[in-house]
């Protein structure tokens, strides 16, 4: 099994999601988790009824620091992604193990301002997104790859993007 972590500036969307994207397709290979560099302390309301719609609230997401997977006693990450500009260009912890790590920077969907209807349209976009990247990640043959190789195609990742125009919303 595989630990996963997504950061993220604040751990409210974008992370959140990915965690709970890994989580949910990757069971039994992938262990996921999230935090951030500046937490906000609770996970935004609009990734909550969207996971919930999407039948993925078996897991407990809550927004936290960086700080609980760079101390002793937490796991061994094998795999870091940072899913925003803000922490892709933060000074991160060290990471015990050096793992694989890219950035898949996505849109914040937390920063939409409007309706309701709106903001959830951008969660629904940031959703497809991390869905489809993870996904790809959940592809690769990780165990019979080199670092590099892995650095290589976890980072290239990291620049697709899904077909919006196909209809396949969540």
């Amino acid at each position: 099994m595989l630990n996963v972590l997504f950061l993220c500036t604040g751990n409210s969307a974008r992370s959140v999601l990915a965690e709970a994207l890994m989580n949910h397709w990757g069971a039994g290979r992938f262990r996921a988790y999230s935090a951030g560099s500046q937490p906000t302390g609770k996970v935004n309301p609009c990734a909550v009824t969207l996971l919930a719609e999407m039948g993925m609230t078996d897991y407990q997401m809550r927004s936290k620091s960086w700080d609980e997977f760079a101390g002793p006693g937490a796991p061994q990450m094998d795999l870091i992604f940072t899913v925003c500009g803000s922490a892709a260009a933060e000074t991160c912890p060290v990471w015990p193990g050096h793992p694989a790590s890219a950035h898949w920077g996505t849109e914040d969907p937390a920063a939409v301002r409007g309706s309701e209807s709106l903001k959830m349209d951008a969660f629904r976009h940031a959703f497809r997104v991390l869905q489809h990247r993870v996904k790809a990640c959940l592809e690769l043959p990780v165990d019979n790859m080199t670092p590099d190789e892995l650095n290589l195609a976890l980072s290239e990742i990291g620049t697709s993007l899904p077909d919006l125009e196909t209809g396949n919303n969540p």
